[in-house]
């Protein structure tokens, strides 16, 4: 084993001799435990023929990374290898529901396969929805996930949207099944003998807004119950908390119009939605049943717990994350599906019941 210096000495004010501890590189660490290089990168990297390594040999190498202070150097092996092994994510924002169960199904996927990745929050706004994409690729992303994100444009690296509808070349979009889980709510709340249901539609930005809404409304033609315009409300606004559905809620209950079901665009809004009927005193489920979207988890220990459309974000974050890595792995060329839709499932809580029956009624 050679001798190697742990850096460069320096005189503080006293005089006294400081030492500053400098990075070393692969090269010199290698030389110092008198290995090779590719010995070294096999350890370092976890890579699949460190198997064969002895565990000895291993432990020397660790402990001398951390005490000289080792960094790998990964521009350099960006570069020789022309791979970056990292990702970005666009979506609207960092928060509970929707956006972070998406992001959990990403993230799983990618740890996989060892891949990093960037995260962006464009807020809506159309300079960052501009902007990041090309931060992104400055960053040398190799590919692109856009969720509840439109269509990007032009940008120069495969790209896999999470609830895109925008048929655009070389783009994958991972979709629910909408008109499935229109039916789905409708038959439940039809089935409990619901016929004045009243609909939030979901913000005007939102990937989803105006495909949900076209089903929802064409789905209750077909089975002869059409929802009243007066009974159709939207939330406004880009918060992500629940006062986005009470506001809509409010605005719904000044119109007047009786209604005894309530379909919210997405989980967070029902919630929102139950606090503004309680705050008008009416009770949920026995007044007005409420069906939500997504199931996130808050939905399960909420009081009333909500029922809801089930909507996988956990396994549409899996596959986006999947059908990008295959697009890098077999190249710019190869055919990829222009769509991939996943299956809703209704989920029955306590915040529905039969129309016009009070359990507490004897």
């Amino acid at each position: 084993m050679k001798a190697m210096s742990r850096g460069k000495k320096n005189h503080s004010a006293d005089g006294s001799a400081q030492t500053t501890k400098r990075p070393v590189s692969l090269k010199q660490l290698a030389e110092h435990l008198d290995l090779s290089p590719t010995t070294l990168s096999l350890v370092l990297n976890d890579a699949e023929g460190a198997s064969a390594i002895p565990q000895e040999t291993k432990d020397r190498i660790f402990e001398a990374a951390r005490k000289f202070n080792y960094r790998p150097n990964y521009i350099a092996r960006s570069l020789r290898s022309a791979r970056t092994y990292t990702l970005g994510v666009l979506l609207p924002e960092l928060s509970g529901g929707y956006a972070a169960e998406v992001l959990a199904g990403i993230e799983e996927r990618l740890l996989e396969e060892g891949f990093f990745y960037f995260v962006a929050s464009h807020h809506h706004r159309q300079d960052l929805l501009k902007r990041y994409p090309q931060l992104l690729l400055e960053r040398c992303v190799e590919g692109i996930i856009a969720v509840d994100t439109p269509y990007l444009g032009n940008v120069l690296a495969p790209v896999v949207c999470v609830s895109g509808h925008d048929n655009a070349p070389g783009v994958t979009n991972i979709t629910l099944d909408h008109e499935r889980a229109a039916t789905l709510a409708l038959e439940h709340l039809l089935a409990l003998g619901h016929s004045r249901i009243a609909v939030i539609k979901g913000q005007e930005f939102s990937s989803d807004t105006e495909v949900r809404w076209t089903v929802i409304r064409n789905a209750a033609k077909r089975m002869k119950a059409p929802i009243k315009s007066v009974l159709v409300t939207q939330l406004e606004g880009d918060s992500p908390s629940s006062e986005t559905g009470y506001l809509a809620t409010k605005r719904l209950l000044e119109k007047g119009e009786p209604f005894t079901a309530l379909f919210a665009f997405n989980d967070i809004s029902a919630i929102g939605a139950i606090g503004a009927l309680r705050e008008a005193g009416l009770r949920v489920p026995q007044d007005v049943s409420v069906i939500g979207f997504d199931d996130i988890p808050a939905a399960a220990f909420h009081n009333p717990s909500l029922t809801t459309i089930k909507q996988p974000l956990h396994e549409m974050g899996k596959l986006a994350a999947e059908y990008l890595l295959k697009r890098i792995a077999e190249g710019p060329d190869a055919p990829a599906p222009e769509e991939v839709t996943v299956e809703p499932e209704l989920i029955i809580r306590q915040s529905t019941m039969t129309a016009g029956v009070d359990r507490h009624c004897g």
